[in-house]
């Protein structure tokens, strides 16, 4: 079953499944920043455009561009921001 979500007054959106027992989301991140908290890892891939994300125990943003992949531990969290709309794939490990 599909499940939509949508955060940030509309601003990240995304559309969750579950494939072969395992959780992942695919959305879209429009322009700006925001956090997100984690219960499980994660592992992101940016599909198209270009994410920067802060991770854990890091001091700064890191880009992010198209076909790259950034990991994040559970029961933690992590900022992005955008500067046009980019779109993602959100595999919980």
């Amino acid at each position: 079953m599909l499940e939509h979500n949508s955060y940030f007054e509309g601003k990240v959106q995304s559309v969750g499944y579950q494939r072969n027992g395992r959780r992942a989301t695919v959305g879209v991140v429009d322009a700006g920043e925001y956090h997100f908290g984690t219960d499980a890892p994660e592992r992101m891939t940016v599909l198209s455009g270009e994410l920067q994300a802060r991770l854990p125990g890091e001091a700064g943003f890191r880009a992010f561009p198209a076909g790259t992949v950034f990991e994040v531990p559970g029961k933690s969290g992590f900022d992005v921001k955008a500067a046009a709309p980019a779109a993602y794939l959100c595999e919980f490990l």
